[in-house]
């Protein structure tokens, strides 16, 4: 799952709100660990959300 979402986000980042909409709706899909490396994976190439 953690890698289709991050599949599904690299195709959204033309627009950061739906990128957003988007981040929030695959962390309500995966587990802790899965979270954070999501987050992590966003840091390093997408948005620095505010935590």
């Amino acid at each position: 799952m953690l890698e289709y979402c991050k599949k599904i986000l690299s195709v959204m980042t033309f627009d950061v709100e739906l990128f957003k909409k988007e981040l929030q709706k695959c962390f309500s899909y995966l587990n802790f660990q899965e979270r954070l490396d999501l987050g992590i994976w966003n840091d390093n190439n997408y948005l620095k959300l505010p935590a």
